[in-house]
C-alpha cells in the first residue's frame, strides 16, 4: 500500500482516514468480555463533539490538557479532540503517584484534565488540590462522587451532549507542521522528568520514515494490537498515530495477564512491544515446551538450532534444508499461531533486546525487528529492514534520519523527528540541542551497510578501577538469560570487579518451593542457603559467557522485586538504576567486604 499524503497536521491525517475507512472498524475494545468496534465515523464524530465541548469550557488553542487513562478507545479519541480544538496534549501514567501527577499539571500549566474513571481520582483529586490551572475534569466513566473534586466535573456523556449545541471548535485543521501537537514527560531513570515538546511535523516526519520501512511487509488491511501505555512515545506514534496515518485497526489489550488470550481475540498483524515484553513471551513458550517434554521438546530444539543455525550462515545444506521445511509444519507454525497465526512483523523498542531472545523468536519464524529510538526524536530514530535484520542491530536510521557518532562515540541524530526541546528548560534543551544535532546520550557505532550498533549509556558505563570500561546492559542482558534470574542489576564504577542485585525469576520460585515443600514467598527463599546455591549456579554459567571484565564476582539476593509500584521501575520496566543504587548503597558496599 502505497504511502497517501498524510496533511500538515495529525488532525488533517485523521480525517484524511475517516474519508476514506468510513464505517469500517478502527478501534477496538472489550465489551462485556467480548471484543467490539467503534467505526472510523464514530470515532471522528465523538472527538468533535469533545474538541467543542472543551472549546466552550475555556480550552483555547496552545492549552495543554491532561489524559490520565489506561489505554482504551476513549484515549485515542480524546488525544484528537484535544489537538482537533489546537490544544497540546500531555499524556500521564495511570501509575502516577499523587505527587508526580501534582508535578506534571504544575510544570505544564494544564487547563483540564481527561481521566478515565473513579480509580484514577484517589490520586489526581487531591493532586488538583495542589494545582491552580486546572479548569475542569472530563472523565471518561461517570463518576458518582463529583463534590470531592475541588474543580467542577463532567462525564463523557455530558461532553457529547454539550458538544451537540457547542460552537465548532476546528483549530487543529489550520495548524502547520511546526504547532506543538504534545509534551511527553521522559518516565526517566531518575529525578523530575522532563516534558519533551514534540510538534505534529516531529511526529509526521516519523510516520513517514516508518511507512517507508514497513512497506517491504506488504501493508493491507492492518491491525495492532495496543499493549504498552499510550503516554510513551513509542506506542504513542508508533501504536496510534501510524495505525491512524495507515488507516489501520487498533486493538486494545485488557493487560500483561490476559494478552496471551488478546493476541488470539485480535490476531494482530503488527506488534509493537518492549524487550521485557518479549522476554516474557520467550520464557512462557520455553517453559510451556519444557513441561511437555519428550518429542515435542525435541522437535521444538532442533527447530531453534536449525533456525539459529540458518541465520547465522545464511542458510542450509540440502539435508538438513528439508528437515528445517518439515518444522515448520510441525513446530513454528503452531507456534506462530499462538500470537494469531498473522504477524508480519514484531517490532522491539524502548530498550535493547538481548541477541539470544532476539535468535529465538527469529528461528521460530516470528519476524522480530529490534528498533531505537527516544523520545526526543518523535521517538523512533531506526528499525531492522524486514527480511535483511541484523538482530544484533537496531537498524539503519529510517528515511529522513541522519546519524553521525561523534568523537567519544555518541550517537547525534538531525531531521524534522527531532524535538523542539523541553518545555520549561532551556538549560536542558541548550545541552541536548547541539548545532542542529541532538546528542542521545547513547554511545553506538554503525557498520559498512549503515545498521547501528548501540553498546551502552554514556551515563550508565562502568568504569572499573582498572580504567576498562564494561556495558552493564550487556552483562545484565546475558545474565538474564539464565531462567532462574528475573531481574539483575550490575554495580562497580571504580571497583576491582562487578557486584550485582538479582531478583529471582517468579516461575523458578514457585518451582523451588513447590520440588522443596516450602512457602513461594522470594523474602524467606533469599535468606535459604540451597536457594542462594541455584542462583548462584545460574550465575556462574552465565559468567562462562562473559570476559573476566564482565564477570559478576559477587551478589545478593533481593527479597522483592524492582517494580513500578516500588519506584524502582519505569512505566516501560526499566530498572530506575540510580535509585536502586541509591537505596541499595550500603548494601551494594558490602558485597566487596566478603561473603553474599
Amino acid at each position: 500500500m502505497p504511502m497517501p499524503d498524510l496533511g500538515a497536521n495529525l488532525v488533517a491525517m485523521f480525517h484524511r482516514s475517516v474519508a476514506r475507512r468510513g464505517e469500517q472498524p478502527f478501534l477496538w475494545a472489550k465489551a462485556n468480555g467480548t471484543y467490539a468496534p467503534w467505526s472510523w465515523r464514530r470515532s471522528a464524530d465523538e472527538a468533535r463533539l469533545i474538541a467543542r465541548c472543551l472549546a466552550a469550557l475555556g480550552v483555547a488553542p496552545g492549552d495543554r490538557v491532561v489524559i490520565l487513562a489506561e489505554n482504551r478507545p476513549e484515549w485515542c479519541i480524546a488525544d484528537l479532540a484535544i489537538l482537533t480544538a489546537g490544544g497540546i496534549s500531555v499524556p500521564a501514567y495511570t501509575t502516577s503517584t499523587q505527587d508526580d501527577l501534582a508535578y506534571l499539571l504544575g510544570h505544564a500549566g494544564a487547563a483540564a484534565v481527561i481521566c478515565s474513571n473513579a480509580a484514577m481520582a484517589k490520586a489526581l483529586f487531591p493532586a488538583l488540590a495542589a494545582t491552580s490551572s486546572i479548569r475542569f475534569v472530563l472523565f471518561m466513566d461517570e463518576v458518582k462522587d463529583r463534590v470531592a473534586a475541588p474543580v467542577p466535573v463532567l462525564s463523557w456523556a455530558d461532553a457529547l451532549a454539550q458538544g451537540q449545541t457547542a460552537a465548532a471548535a476546528e483549530h487543529g485543521l489550520r495548524l502547520g507542521a511546526h504547532d506543538l501537537a504534545c509534551f511527553i514527560y521522559t518516565s526517566g531513570t531518575g529525578g523530575r522528568p522532563k516534558g519533551v515538546m514534540l510538534t505534529h511535523g516531529n511526529i509526521i516526519a516519523n510516520l513517514r520514515g516508518a511507512w517507508g520501512l514497513l512497506e517491504r511487509i506488504g501493508l493491507g488491511d492492518e491491525i495492532f494490537l495496543s499493549f504498552l501505555p499510550l503516554s510513551h512515545a513509542y506506542e504513542h506514534t508508533a501504536g496510534q498515530f501510524l495505525p491512524i496515518g495507515m488507516g489501520a485497526q487498533i486493538y486494545y489489550a485488557e493487560g500483561a495477564e490476559t494478552l496471551q488470550a488478546n493476541l488470539l481475540e485480535a490476531r494482530p498483524t503488527i506488534l509493537t512491544c518492549v524487550p521485557r515484553l518479549y522476554e516474557v513471551l520467550r520464557q512462557r513458550i520455553a517453559n510451556g515446551v519444557a513441561r511437555k517434554g519428550g518429542i515435542s521438546e525435541r522437535l521444538f530444539n532442533l527447530a531453534l538450532e536449525l533456525g539459529r543455525r540458518r541465520y547465522h550462515r545464511g542458510g542450509l545444506p540440502p539435508h538438513l534444508g528439508l528437515v528445517d521445511l518439515a518444522l515448520e509444519a510441525l513446530v513454528r507454525r503452531k507456534v506462530r499461531d499462538r500470537f494469531g497465526g498473522r504477524l508480519k512483523a514484531m517490532v522491539s523498542g524502548g530498550a535493547p533486546l538481548n541477541l539470544d531472545v532476539a535468535l529465538f523468536f527469529h528461528a521460530l519464524g516470528l519476524p522480530v525487528l529490534q528498533g531505537y529510538g527516544q523520545t526526543e526524536a518523535a521517538p523512533v530514530i531506526s528499525v531492522n529492514v524486514p527480511g535483511r535484520a541484523k538482530l544484533d542491530t537496531v537498524g539503519p536510521p529510517l528515511d529522513g534520519v541522519e546519524v553521525n557518532i561523534a568523537e567519544d562515540g555518541e550517537l547525534l541524530v538531525r531531521g524534522d523527528l527531532v524535538m523542539r526541546g523541553y518545555w520549561k528548560d532551556e538549560e536542558a534543551t541548550a545541552q541536548a540541542l547541539r548545532d542542529g544535532w541532538l546528542h542521545t546520550g547513547d554511545i553506538g557505532e554503525m557498520d559498512h551497510d549503515g545498521y547501528i550498533r548501540i553498546t551502552d549509556r554514556k551515563k550508565d558505563m562502568i568504569v572499573n578501577s582498572g580504567g576498562d570500561n564494561v556495558a552493564p546492559a550487556r552483562v545484565e542482558g546475558i545474565m538474564l538469560l539464565q531462567p532462574e534470574l528475573g531481574q539483575v542489576l550490575t554495580y562497580g564504577d571504580r571497583r576491582p570487579h562487578l557486584v550485582a542485585l538479582i531478583v529471582p525469576h517468579a516461575e523458578f520460585v514457585r518451582t523451588f518451593a513447590r520440588t522443596r515443600k516450602r512457602a513461594a514467598d522470594l523474602a524467606t527463599l533469599a535468606q535459604d542457603p540451597d536457594f542462594r546455591a541455584a542462583i548462584g549456579e545460574a550465575v556462574a554459567r552465565a559468567n562462562r559467557s562473559l570476559s573476566p571484565i564482565e564477570r559478576v564476582r559477587r551478589f545478593h539476593v533481593m527479597p522483592e522485586p524492582f517494580s513500578v509500584d516500588n519506584g524502582l521501575m519505569t512505566p516501560t520496566l526499566k530498572l530506575r538504576r540510580h535509585l536502586i543504587v541509591k537505596a541499595n548503597q550500603a548494601l551494594l558496599e558490602s558485597l566487596y567486604g566478603g561473603g553474599k
